[in-house]
């Protein structure tokens, strides 16, 4: 009954798609070679924008198991009210390991206590590709990754067994990976109707570049001779052959990106355009280009704060920032720019204004973004962090939570979908960017002089805090575990009260337009 629960739940998405591709416009994820950052950090990201995906984090810790233990695979966890949720369908059961690694768990799971990190996007693919066979979805792949896997190369090599025996069963997705030494671009999808597995490609993003994803396929040729650098799993090309989607004797390379997917969402593109150009823009790439590097040396080494920019970006100072035809008169009678001008005006407000649409890196959908660092010459507990901020990235500070930490603060742990709660850290976040859409141009002013704040705090306290840590833990390392959980509480509590607090003064100071 379970499994023809799932088929039914999984069906339902599909009948709205009567094109021969799925496509989204969700995620974007950034990724950063070692060579590439100003410190020596790889950092991996994802931007969650999504209206449903649940909002509670929580620390899983790793556990030993006993001989003959199962691990429960269950339906679309991104979903799930909390982590002992009732309501989580099962969907299966496969063999658990005798040990597993602790993670942190976000609605895609995003590091591992190994430094290890993932962020997502999805890239849809054709639609012949899904499979009804499937046991394992997306952000199930994920978990099972973290908790199996200490390096990026090992969590392919995990979930390409895993996908053998007990099938992926999601649209093509494609995972961020980063781990103290190395960076990859990974693209997954299912080997279609009727059949158990899957079908990826992989490609290591060079030591000295950049890469993004934004809902798009992006690997193109694969040179699997060259064993550093590409993999692929076993059928790669003869599933290709098989569904009739390529041959060797039609003359035409094989691209991974046409043959299981397409190239043609602008929002997709466009996106990949920005934050390459945002890094490199000496390349001087156009924005209409169908297709742009996999990754590019930047002209600067880029830090965490870099890649946080990014993400705020919707195109400003560009022809394609939706704001800037919004003008009105002033006081003075000179043409301005309007103080309702709003980069993420909902559907009506557009058409009523006439504003292009366009789907700018920053997004109000968000749920969450985090952006990774993992750092090979300190340990584990002290160099993976992972910089986490709650709704638009444009609105909110994103504080420190390192992956050696022994729990999350209590009201990141509360799951905000259902109803608006005074105990969820999202909730905070999440009133202070609906209000700022009011009047977004002073308002957004206002909010940004907090999170700036908050932001440049923790920046500036880093490198002293992790100095301290690095020097107690050659002799005390549990202590330094209780003191890094200290400390990011202790930021991430205090970021959570100043925005209820924010969000009160601009009630008090705005309430004229509300």
């Amino acid at each position: 009954m379970k499994k023809i629960l799932f088929l039914l739940v999984l069906a339902l998405p599909l009948a709205a798609f009567s094109q021969e591709f799925i496509e989204s416009e969700s995620c974007t994820s950034i990724i950063v070679g070692k060579a590439a950052s100003v410190d020596g950090s790889t950092m991996t990201s994802h931007s969650c924008d999504s209206g449903t995906d649940r909002t509670w984090i929580n620390l899983v810790p790793g556990q030993k198991y006993k001989k003959g233990e199962e691990c429960t695979i269950y339906l679309e966890p991104k979903r799930a009210k909390g982590p002992d949720d009732p309501d989580r369908i099962e969907v299966g059961f496969i063999p658990q390991l005798r040990e597993t690694y602790a993670f942190i768990n976000t609605a895609y799971p995003c590091m591992n206590e190994h430094q290890l990190a993932i962020g997502e996007t999805t890239f849809g693919g054709k639609r012949e590709m899904i499979s009804d066979e499937g046991l394992i979805d997306c952000p199930e792949l994920y978990r099972l990754a973290l908790q199996r896997a200490k390096t990026a190369r090992e969590a392919i090599r995990v979930i390409d067994e895993l996908t053998k025996e007990y099938g992926y069963n999601d649209v093509g997705e494609c995972f961020t990976f980063a781990e103290p030494n190395e960076t990859w671009h990974f693209e997954i999808l299912g080997p279609g109707k009727g059949k158990t597995g899957a079908v990826w490609a992989a490609v290591r993003v060079p030591d000295n570049e950049i890469g993004v994803s934004a809902n798009a396929s992006r690997i193109r040729t694969i040179d699997l001779k060259d064993k550093d650098n590409y993999l692929a799993s076993d059928n790669v090309f003869s599933l290709a052959e098989e569904l009739g989607f390529w041959s060797p004797e039609s003359g035409k390379k094989f691209e991974f990106c046409y043959v299981y997917a397409n190239r043609n969402s602008l929002g997709s593109r466009r996106r990949e355009w920005r934050a390459l150009s945002s890094v490199a823009p000496s390349l001087k790439l156009n924005p209409n280009s169908e297709n742009f590097p996999l990754s590019v040396k930047p002209d600067k080494k880029v830090s965490v704060k870099d890649i946080l920019s990014i993400f705020r970006d919707y195109y400003q100072d560009s022809p394609f920032d939706m704001t800037g035809s919004i003008k009105t008169i002033n006081r003075q009678g000179d043409l301005v720019q309007s103080p309702v001008a709003n980069p993420f005006m909902n559907s009506e407000i557009r058409k009523l204004l006439k504003v292009p649409y366009e789907r700018t890196i920053c997004c109000a959908r968000a749920t969450y973004l985090m952006v990774t660092q993992s750092r090979s010459w300190l340990p584990d507990p002290i160099g993976g962090v992972v910089w986490l901020g709650y709704d638009n990235p444009a609105t909110t500070p994103h504080v420190p939570i390192y992956c050696g930490i022994s729990t999350m603060p209590e009201s990141y742990m509360v799951d905000g979908r259902e109803k608006f709660r005074r105990d969820c850290a999202w909730w905070a976040f999440r009133r202070v960017s609906q209000l700022c859409g009011f009047r977004y141009q002073v308002m957004s002013k206002d909010v940004e002089v907090v999170w700036k704040e908050i932001e440049e705090k923790a920046f500036t306290n880093q490198p002293e805090f992790e100095k301290k840590m690095l020097e107690l833990y050659k002799s005390d390392p549990e202590t330094v575990i209780e003191l890094l959980t200290q400390y990011s509480l202790e930021i991430a509590n205090g970021a959570v009260e100043r925005y209820w607090k924010l969000g009160d003064e601009l009630w008090s100071k705005y309430n004229r337009y509300f």
